[in-house]
């Protein structure tokens, strides 16, 4: 059975960094563009890093670039988020999820939020 699932999210001090992963299981990564998805507290969902092993860069949102870093484990079914310098506003539930190389891209998924597979989700929040 495929399945995505988060980990690592925690309570952080502003400024604060932390590390989320996300593990697949029934099928491989290689195949999919994978992207970090979040939603805070009455809004909607966002995506804001995408990535593929088909492009050269991933796709990031305006609002974390310079502070997270999307990165695929070598030889690991595994998509790690690393994210510095967090701020109040990061504050939400952070999912993970994956749709088929041959129907999008890094920046299709980032912008549509639409995905075959998604993970339940790790909470991240940053307060002081």
């Amino acid at each position: 059975q495929a399945q995505l699932v988060e980990s690592g999210g925690a309570s952080v001090q502003p400024g604060g960094s932390l590390r989320l992963s996300c593990v697949a299981s029934g099928f491989t990564l290689d195949l999919y563009v994978i992207g970090w998805f979040r939603q805070a507290p009455g809004k909607e969902r966002e995506g804001f890093s995408c990535i593929s092993d088909s492009e050269v860069s991933p796709n990031y949102s305006d609002s974390v670039k310079s502070r997270f870093t999307i990165s695929k484990g070598n030889g690991k079914n595994t998509v790690y988020l690393k994210m510095d310098n967090l701020k109040p506003e990061d504050t939400a539930i952070y999912y993970c999820a994956a749709d088929p190389i041959v129907v999008t891209n890094t920046k299709s998924m980032c912008t549509s939020s639409s995905a075959v597979y998604w993970g339940q989700g790790t909470q991240v929040i940053v307060s002081s």
